[in-house]
């Protein structure tokens, strides 16, 4: 992305227009217009206190979500060594929780965690297990096929999209007729895509990539799943998981987050050419992310110490319960949110309720309500949602995220805040349901 792109990106909050940016932007305000208001009262009124966070707006957009207390406080931790005995440890226990949190006992796994946003595990996926000349198979349902196609240009790969209607995903028999017309090194799918909320079934994509294609490697973009959905990586036999660590799993933004199994290290450690990246070089990062799981301080570029601690305070009150209780009440969550939509009248890009995602929903806009209209009057009553993305219909939605403490923490009131906020706001703007 050309760096004048990048600046018009950044300045971007709650628009409908859609944003050159990775990873689920919020709109901008109309042209010459002040974007919000600016007094605290607006979303302080009739507001419980839920934290010892400063008053704010909800941020119910598909990441960056809201944080709980303790996460953040851990990143006020002192500054420390990050070769230092007692950060080693702390590292090292992250990276083992992670095992867990991606339900992987295999000890040919390896977990990476670096400095980066999750567009980094594009990098490291295309720099390391594609090679030059190499056809990818990218499975497209919205906005970030196009990016991690782009991505594996980049490095020389000859990415292939395989694309379905807006709101729905590529079927397995068409999978499986584009897996038996070529030799494919890699196939990707967006577990779920931020831009469209469509959830992608993984178990049995897996099955038909082993049993029609086995050599293809199978990696999955978890950017916006993993923490919220449902990911059992030794059982369904993936190669990859890539994630950021601002939305499900409930840490600040800032760490690239990535499971590989045995079979992927090995197409990595086998391959012909040196890896396209310095930075994202897994003969770089794997020594180092080896070294600290086994409690061995080690450097190849210094990472993050407080943004560790927070991830290892959140994995902490993650594991503290069991994983499918967690991902019972995101489905639990998700299907309130959705009825409440359908109750409203109202429709979501993904149709089928098998391609719902659990930690978001994409929301189609009633005729004649506009976004630049609608999310101020939803900042007003102290609730953020996300414009639309997708480039094709970013005019024509909204997006709501709820994922994390907003979904699993009893003392927060978020989901039916707001619920009732979306009620009132479509009220305000002029629509009324037929």
């Amino acid at each position: 992305m050309a760096a004048r792109e990048r600046l018009t990106a950044i300045s971007k909050h709650l628009d409908h227009r859609p944003l050159a940016t990775p990873r689920s932007p919020i709109g901008n305000s109309p042209p010459n217009n002040p974007p919000f208001p600016s007094t605290r009262s607006l979303y302080t009124e009739n507001k419980p206190k839920m934290s010892t966070q400063p008053e704010h707006p909800t941020l119910l957009i598909p990441g960056p979500i809201e944080f709980d207390d303790a996460v953040l406080q851990s990143m006020s931790h002192y500054s420390e060594s990050h070769v230092g005995p007692a950060f080693v440890a702390t590292f090292g226990e992250t990276l083992s929780m992670l095992r867990k949190l991606f339900q992987t006992t295999d000890t040919a796994s390896q977990p990476f965690v670096l400095s980066g946003s999750g567009t980094l595990g594009w990098d490291l996926v295309a720099a390391n297990l594609a090679e030059p000349g190499d056809d990818v198979l990218v499975l497209h349902t919205g906005y970030f096929a196009d990016s991690f196609a782009a991505c594996f240009e980049t490095y020389g790969a000859k990415p292939t999209q395989l694309k379905a209607p807006i709101g729905s995903r590529p079927q397995l028999p068409e999978i499986e007729k584009a897996l038996g017309e070529k030799k494919y090194k890699i196939l990707t799918v967006t577990h779920v895509d931020t831009s469209t909320g469509v959830l992608s079934e993984l178990k049995a994509l897996s099955e038909l990539v082993h049993r029609v294609s086995p050599e293809t490697l199978l990696i999955v973009d978890g950017v916006c799943s993993v923490g919220s959905e449902n990911i059992e990586f030794d059982n369904w036999k993936l190669d990859g998981v890539i994630t950021a660590s601002q939305k499900g799993i409930g840490c600040p933004a800032g760490l690239s987050i990535s499971m590989y199994s045995g079979r992927a290290m090995d197409v990595f450690k086998s391959r012909k050419t040196p890896p396209g990246s310095y930075f994202a070089s897994m003969k770089n990062w794997l020594p180092i992310m080896q070294n600290y799981e086994a409690k061995k301080p080690s450097y190849f570029a210094t990472p993050s110490p407080q943004l560790i601690h927070a991830l290892n305070t959140s994995l902490t009150q993650i594991l503290s319960r069991p994983l499918s209780d967690r991902f019972a009440a995101h489905q639990e969550a998700s299907q309130k949110i959705k009825k409440a939509i359908a109750d409203l009248g109202l429709k979501q890009l993904a149709t089928d309720p098998a391609d719902q995602a659990n930690g978001m929903t994409a929301i189609y806009l009633p005729e004649g309500v506009k976004a630049p209209e609608l999310l101020p009057n939803l900042f007003k009553k102290g609730v953020v949602f996300a414009g639309g993305l997708h480039k094709e219909i970013a005019a024509k939605y909204i997006r709501f995220g709820h994922m994390g403490v907003s979904v699993t923490d009893p003392k927060r009131n978020d989901i039916d805040k707001a619920i009732k906020a979306l009620e009132t706001g479509l009220s305000d703007v002029g629509y009324q349901k037929a």
